[in-house]
């Protein structure tokens, strides 16, 4: 790999893929990062391991995006109340899910591109969540659950007068 410039992010890599975490400062990524690594251990999630805070290297591998720890930083967290901790890490991970903290185009039922986003030419799955939403919940939906219908109307599957609260608007008929 290059040496790639560091990106203002963090990462923790849960099972074979790592969660890209950005967002402006203080929007709570290292939160997020430890919360994801605390819900590995309690197997809400698959194993999850820090592989950097604050700053993560991005770099694209043969069409898949990787990230790795800043030097400086790596196996170091911040752990609001608590300061900078030490704690194991992985060296390296391909990025296959991305979360935009304080996303401005957060929507309650994003559209299917708000799900995608291309970092470094390489299309990775995306969550945007808006300012004030607990990241956690939807991360890890994202990882343990599957989409309900892959023809994007989540609506056929339902019966008649039950199921409307998953529209997008009150159903009149």
């Amino acid at each position: 790999m290059t040496s790639a410039p560091s990106v203002h992010a963090s990462a923790v890599l849960i099972g074979r893929q790592a969660v890209l975490i950005r967002g402006p400062s203080g929007a709570g990524k290292s939160r997020l990062a430890f919360d994801l690594i605390l819900a590995g251990r309690a197997g809400q999630v698959p194993p999850a391991i820090l592989v950097g805070d604050d700053r993560v290297h991005l770099d694209t591998v043969a069409g898949q995006l990787w990230v790795r720890p800043a030097p400086e930083l790596a196996g170091l967290i911040e752990v609001r109340g608590l300061g900078i901790r030490r704690c194991e890490f992985a060296g390296e991970a391909i990025v296959g899910l991305v979360v935009d903290l304080a996303a401005a185009d957060a929507e309650r039922l994003p559209p299917p591109q708000a799900l995608h986003i291309r970092l470094n030419g390489v299309s990775v799955p995306r969550i945007p969540v808006p300012v004030g939403y607990l990241p956690l919940p939807l991360v890890a939906a994202a990882l343990t659950t599957t989409e309900s219908s892959s023809s994007g109307n989540q609506l056929a599957d339902c019966v008649k007068d039950f199921g409307n609260h998953i529209s997008p608007t009150i159903a009149t008929e």
